[in-house]
């Protein structure tokens, strides 16, 4: 075994092998048995059989979840891309500690832990010295990328560092127990980078591809749109090289989230997308290694328009479909009752032969 410190991002991927249908297939024919009207349930019955894939069994069950929110801030804020200023970063850090944000409300609910990672953020946060600091674990790559209009967003090292980051973090919660892992983000400007990166990776046009965001006006959104038009031509990414791609349009948090679902891969556990910005980090982790998506749920589809054209790109069908858009992970956060449901429903309905039902009855 490969020692989580020393691992390199190629032994990562090398390591990374798809679900195995052997499983699938067999959870398909316990399906097949339950007592019900064939796949009566629709989609759940996908879930929990992709499920059994992953896990290799036929009974998984998820006690533990978790969602990690990366945070970072973007150089690209400058050129004014977004409706709130950059310093709120900082602020609603401090509020996913304090417990008082979308996410903290959602996973209260569905009874998931809230991480928080300075990924990159420009404010120098201490742990030790601020409420729900025990919650905040910092992995600072630098504060803030470059201004991508400019030259590229980081260097390629940075980018394999965030996303050796985003993995070894992961897999410290796999290794503790976590059953399912949700990825958020904070950063304000990381719709920009995320539709950047949508933009090269989809080759979708940029008018389709890039939404208000945090709700900026007409005028704002063609700024918008011509701003990231130059950072992709001032920095022409390589669109089958996802480190190319995070280093010269990306942001640090978006690295961290695509490592997230690398760890998943290559650890057999499900990684929980959320909305533009993970599915971003998603586009990245896919373009590195394919088989990423066969451990990946896609938890809704976002209100961002650019948002079905990346999902498309990955073969995932969204669990939700709630007009959301705040990000955070709330969206994943949200479906991970959907998945417990399609597990409970695996796990818990009789089969014809237990009830003691005829098949030729239902």
């Amino acid at each position: 075994m490969i020692d989580r410190e020393e691992i390199k991002l190629d032994e990562i991927l090398d390591g990374i092998v798809p679900v195995d249908r052997e499983w699938i297939i067999k959870a398909r024919e316990r399906t097949a048995q339950l007592v019900m009207p064939p796949r009566a349930l629709g989609r759940l019955h996908d879930i929990s059989e992709r499920l059994c894939g992953i896990y290799k069994n036929l009974k998984p069950s998820i006690n533990q979840k978790a969602v990690l929110v990366m945070a970072g801030d973007h150089g690209v804020v400058n050129e004014g891309v977004s409706a709130f200023p950059q310093d709120v970063t900082g602020a609603m850090v401090m509020t996913f500690l304090k417990g008082g944000a979308g996410i903290n409300a959602i996973c209260r609910y569905v009874g998931a832990e809230v991480w928080v990672v300075d990924m990159g953020i420009i404010p120098e946060l201490e742990p030790g010295s601020i409420d729900g600091g025990d919650r905040l674990l910092v992995h600072k790559i630098a504060k803030g990328t470059a201004n991508f209009t400019k030259g590229p967003a980081m260097t390629r090292q940075e980018a394999e560092k965030a996303i050796l980051t985003g993995f070894n973090l992961a897999t410290e919660f796999f290794n503790k127990g976590v059953d399912i892992l949700g990825t958020g983000d904070m950063g304000i400007g990381n719709t920009t980078p995320s539709a950047a990166i949508g933009a090269v990776i989809t080759e979708k046009s940029l008018d389709y591809m890039v939404g208000r965001g945090t709700g900026i006006d007409e005028e704002g959104l063609m700024r918008k749109r011509n701003i990231i038009n130059s950072g992709i031509q001032v920095n022409q990414p390589d669109r089958k090289d996802g480190l190319d791609i995070l280093s010269k349009i990306g942001g640090f948090e978006i690295g961290g989230i695509a490592g997230c679902m690398l760890a998943g891969a290559y650890h057999n556990r499900p990684v929980m997308v959320d909305g533009f910005i993970s599915t971003a980090g998603a586009l990245i982790a896919h373009t590195l290694c394919p088989h990423v998506t066969d451990y990946l749920f896609a938890g809704h589809r976002s209100e961002e328009p650019g948002h079905q054209a990346m999902l498309e790109h990955l073969k995932l069908e969204p669990i939700l479909d709630l007009g959301m858009r705040l990000g955070e992970g709330t969206g994943g956060a949200l479906a991970m009752k959907i998945v417990e449901a399609a597990l409970r429903v695996f796990n818990d309905v009789l089969t014809f032969e237990e009830a003691g039902v005829s098949e030729k009855e239902t």
